[in-house]
């Protein structure tokens, strides 16, 4: 499993030029789920990025997580994560998992954060989706399982 994790003023998805989700401060999470992946992968994985401290206090360091500043989650699956450029010019995808299983472990995570608490969007799995946003600071975190 595979996140990309950026801390956003703001982001949104949109499908065929109709707004599907979006949030406010808080956190973007690409979700990459490779072969082998599964439920406790999923937990570790929420659990993690819950409590990463990404968010600055009043002395500008890096101590506060999304919950502590009540913000938001937009979780958007990107299997092209899980490419392998190894070989050649063309990414390999043979560790991406298959679609159902992979669904199946996104919808988990969407639903282990609503269960923590925090409001949770999502984008639309499987399909080609526009993804905007403000990168705050830039900070990008990624987070292998």
């Amino acid at each position: 499993m595979k996140c990309v994790i950026q801390r956003v003023k703001d982001a949104s998805v949109s499908v065929e030029d109709k707004l599907i989700s979006e949030i406010d401060n808080g956190l973007l999470i690409y979700l990459g789920i490779e072969k082998g992946d599964n439920e406790s992968k999923v937990e570790y994985c929420c659990n993690k990025i819950s409590k990463l401290r990404m968010f600055e206090d009043e002395d500008g360091k890096q101590n506060l997580s999304v919950k502590d500043i009540g913000g938001k989650i937009l979780v958007v699956s990107q299997f092209t994560l899980c490419a392998s450029l190894k070989k050649g010019n063309r990414p390999s995808y043979d560790n991406s998992e298959k679609p159902d299983i992979a669904n199946t472990l996104y919808e988990s995570a969407i639903q282990k954060f609503n269960n923590m608490g925090f409001v949770t969007k999502a984008g639309v799995f499987g399909a080609h989706m526009n993804v905007k946003y403000i990168n705050d600071g830039p900070v990008t975190l990624i987070l292998e399982k």
